[in-house]
């Protein structure tokens, strides 16, 4: 689930909020409480892959031509 981050219009309170992608954007201001939360729109970051199972030998290897005589 992606972090997205949210700005108010109103107050300038700043927020990173974590929610799935099936979520709606939220609108009211945790701080003031108007509805005036954008999510602001940024430019993402690359996939980065951690933890175990992540190799550089877990993609098929093609095999060398074989010679023909």
């Amino acid at each position: 689930m992606p972090t997205y981050e949210y700005e108010c219009e109103a107050c300038g309170h700043e927020a990173e909020i974590f929610q799935s992608m099936k979520d709606k954007a939220l609108t009211k201001c945790p701080s003031c409480g108007k509805n005036k939360f954008k999510r602001k729109i940024g430019s993402g970051s690359g996939i980065i892959f951690k933890g175990s199972g992540f190799y550089c030998t877990d993609y098929k290897k093609t095999s060398a031509p074989k010679d023909s005589k």
